[in-house]
């Protein structure tokens, strides 16, 4: 007899699903089980993944995405377990879950649903993982803010249930569906998830109609998981608001009143507009405050510099700079400045001062090649452009030097984040992972060993007992562990215990090129690739823009004579349109059945030519495709599109 069914639905997280299914299995030996995997028409390999490396789990291969809700229930009608368990792909379960919690549903026998502690990629807990039933009163409370500013208050912190100890035992009234264990007896009694919702408010609704059914619900904290991408993770999406808020709406109308769902569909829109005005007016403000700051300090220094200039060294010439020349041309000045600053990447992360001195330096050659060409009438002074590009060079550094020495976030100038890194695992791995740490960065300042077993290996700095103390004298900024040498539950203690919040976590799957984990809360879930990061580097990406739009102009000037030798002269009239308006790019991808298909690339536009007409070759396999692909992405420069641009002139209209 099955005693636990696992379903889990996956669409386009191959490498997180690899992850949770290693951890899966490890889980279940022991337990009568069964896991089905449900796949939403993924096109990043997850299916062949499952078929090749997991023939045991019954894999459902759907044709295209039905939505979460029908791909759970398509499983669920065939499971034959006692328990049945819905489970997200990107998490992470602890060798002893499931045994804990079919040991709390056997003891009691009133659970009709049981939800655990959840954690997200740095091992902080996930307020999802207990809450109440989103009444109009509970949305109001958390929609307005009272139950973030009273969290330990029984009437204002009851959406998250903030109020309850973490750590205790609790009944609550919704799981959450990254983690939703149900007694199969229930969900024959009161019906599988409503294929109404699509995605997000079915775990509130089958929460609730288990609890009508007779059945309660419990948050058991003694079982814990890994959950990356979990609801507190997308908070900034304005999508994930959208889609949220409006799921609550179907379920206010099918569970309340009349009166009390008119109430909450007015309390959902007046909390649609106003996380987007937050989120929209906060993206607003974070991009434009260090380009404000660094425009205030060059316009006070240009002003302070103008007036001693018309008062001290021109004043025997009665030279005197009317109102336009601080209202329009110094402001114009800066802006070109500014411009040339963000085209040079000055304003991405990490922040680097020679990216910004070439701005500066590039914008002030633009701004003496414009000046010799106004008329004598609108030219003010060139003295006054030379010293204040000085100042600019001077003042600009001198500002991100004094936001470094005030450590603001964001602001490291020392080089050193994410380049020190602690590898913990076995003599193996370590290496292996180190491999591809160096593969991906050129100069890592650090790569520390440690053993995950009390016994140290050669090279190694010591063990995982220590790796706190490791942290505090290497200066670690990232610790990476080794699945295959670490089980789980010894990774969630150290991330919920670490006295290093600063540090990031990550966790290297056995035998994978991929690391998963989070950054922070915000951008929790990513799935850091290797050598798969150069071409979608902000800097590389307008690079790679200004080539486009550079070369479609030439080309277009050129094109009377290109057409004589071009295979579709009318083709590439075409293109270098499509090219200027952004529609394509010059140079993309190999086109083929996989390369199409593999998605973990970086993305960019499509491509009139490829890396493939920059080679003497003859017809590639998919996989040669690939690796031309993974090459071209990893080691992306503008020359090489050069190169392949004039290689590949005559097939400009393809």
């Amino acid at each position: 007899m099955v005693k636990l069914s696992i379903v889990i639905v996956n669409y386009n997280v191959q490498h997180f699903l690899e992850s949770c299914l290693q951890s899966v299995m490890v889980a279940c030996e022991g337990i009568a089980a069964e896991i089905f995997v449900v796949d939403n028409d993924s096109v990043d390999g997850s299916v062949a993944m499952v078929q090749a490396r997991f023939p045991q789990v019954e894999l459902i291969a759907n044709k295209e995405n039905v939505g979460f809700s029908r791909a759970n229930n398509q499983a669920m009608r065939l499971a034959a377990g006692e328990l049945i368990l819905l489970l997200n792909p990107d998490t992470l379960v602890e060798a002893d879950t499931f045994r804990k919690v079919i040991v709390f549903m056997d003891s009691h026998p009133d659970c009709g649903g049981l939800g655990i502690k959840m954690v997200d990629g740095k091992g902080s807990f996930l307020p999802e993982s207990k809450r109440s039933l989103p009444t109009p009163e509970v949305a109001f409370y958390k929609i307005f803010g009272l139950s973030w500013l009273f969290p330990r208050s029984k009437r204002f912190g009851r959406y998250h249930l903030t109020y309850l100890n973490n750590d205790e035992t609790h009944e609550i009234e919704v799981l959450s569906g990254a983690f939703m264990l149900m007694r199969k007896e229930a969900l024959d009694k009161v019906g599988l998830l409503d294929e109404d919702f699509f995605m997000y408010g079915e775990d509130v609704d089958l929460s609730y109609r288990i609890i009508k059914g007779g059945w309660k619900n419990y948050y058991f904290p003694d079982a814990r998981i890994i959950h990356y991408k979990g609801e507190s993770t997308k908070k900034g999406s304005l999508n994930y608001v959208y889609v949220f808020y409006n799921a609550m709406a179907i379920f206010a109308r099918k569970h309340f009143s009349a009166e009390s769902a008119r109430m909450f569909s007015l309390l959902i829109n007046v909390a649609i507009v106003l996380r987007a005005t937050v989120a929209l007016g906060h993206r607003f403000v974070k991009a434009i405050v260090l380009p404000l700051a660094d425009g205030a300090v060059i316009y006070g220094g240009l002003y302070v510099i103008s007036q001693y200039w018309e008062s001290t060294v021109r004043a025997d010439d009665g030279l005197h700079f009317p109102d336009e020349f601080f209202w329009l041309a110094l402001p114009s000045y800066i802006l070109i400045w500014l411009l040339a600053v963000w085209f040079a990447g000055g304003y991405d992360r990490p922040v680097r001062l020679q990216r910004i001195l070439l701005g500066l330096m590039a914008g002030s050659g633009v701004i003496l090649i414009g000046y010799g060409l106004l008329g004598e009438e609108i030219r003010f002074s060139r003295a006054v452009i030379l010293l204040g590009s000085l100042w600019a060079m001077m003042a600009v550094p001198l500002l991100r030097l004094l936001f470094h020495a005030i450590r603001l976030d964001g602001f490291d100038l020392s080089g050193e984040r994410n380049t020190r890194f602690a590898i913990v695992g076995g003599a193996e791995e370590v290496h292996r992972v180190e491999g591809l740490l160096r593969e991906t960065f050129r100069n890592p300042q650090f790569i520390g060993h440690v053993a995950a077993e009390a016994g140290s290996f050669e090279g190694a700095l010591g063990t995982v007992h220590q790796l706190d103390d490791i942290i505090r004298i290497h200066r670690v900024t990232e610790v990476i562990f080794c699945a295959k040498d670490m089980p789980a539950q010894r990774i969630i203690d150290i991330m919920t215990q670490s006295l290093h919040p600063q540090v990031d976590f990550k966790i290297a799957p056995q035998e994978s090129m991929f690391l998963i984990g989070s950054n922070d809360i915000n951008t929790a879930g990513d799935l850091y690739t290797f050598g798969l990061n150069a071409v979608s580097k902000p800097s590389n990406r307008r690079l790679k823009r200004l080539f486009d739009l550079g070369s479609g102009i030439l080309l277009l000037l050129l094109s009377p004579a290109l057409a004589w030798f071009t295979r579709r002269p009318l083709g590439l009239f075409s293109n270098v349109l499509l090219v200027l308006l952004g529609r394509r790019t010059w140079v993309g991808y190999a086109s083929g059945q996989k390369a199409d298909r593999d998605f973990q690339l970086p993305k960019i536009a499509q491509g009139i030519l490829s890396p493939v007409d920059g080679l003497e070759a003859g017809d590639l396999d998919a996989e040669g495709l690939v690796r031309i692909n993974m090459r071209y992405a990893k080691d992306y420069s503008a020359l090489n599109d050069l190169n392949i641009l004039i290689k590949g002139l005559r097939n400009l209209g393809r």
